[in-house]
């Protein structure tokens, strides 16, 4: 039984270390970037967000290849790596809730329903695993208002 137990714990780690990594490397002058948005436009719902990427590819998560990664919206938190688990969600994989949207699928696109009023937004690009590459390639920060 502890044999069994060993095996499904190394098989669980094996799984998991690659989430964890944060070393998937970016090429110099990766950029992310909104397409169709600026900091201060004022908008209506639903808000089309559109992804722009420079110096990399879109893949799919779960996909490896060299130079790729998936596209996620921050909304209305902190700029990546200065949220409440600081530098440390930088290393590892980002979460999937109301405030981190991921585009596994290798979309560019998104149509977001957003309350009436002020929202903060940053694109973040993740590895196969959702962890941010290394240097992070994440967009500025922008604020917009939905009328």
């Amino acid at each position: 039984m502890t044999r069994i137990a060993t095996l499904v714990t190394a098989a669980l780690l094996a799984v998991a270390a690659p989430a964890f990594a944060g070393d998937t490397p970016a090429p110099e002058g990766a950029e992310v970037y909104f397409v169709n948005l600026s900091d201060g436009d004022s908008v209506s719902a639903p808000v089309t967000v559109v992804f722009g990427l420079k110096g990399m590819g879109v893949a799919p998560a779960g996909t490896e290849k060299e130079n790729t990664g998936h596209h996620h919206v921050l909304v209305d938190r902190p700029p990546l790596g200065e949220g409440p688990d600081g530098a440390e969600e930088l290393n590892t994989s980002l979460p999937a809730d109301d405030n981190h949207i991921h585009f596994g699928g290798g979309q560019t696109q998104v149509s977001l329903d957003l309350e009436p009023g002020p929202h903060t937004l940053q694109l973040v690009l993740g590895d196969m695993n959702h962890v941010p590459h290394d240097p992070p390639v994440t967009s500025e920060v922008i604020t917009i208002t939905v009328e």
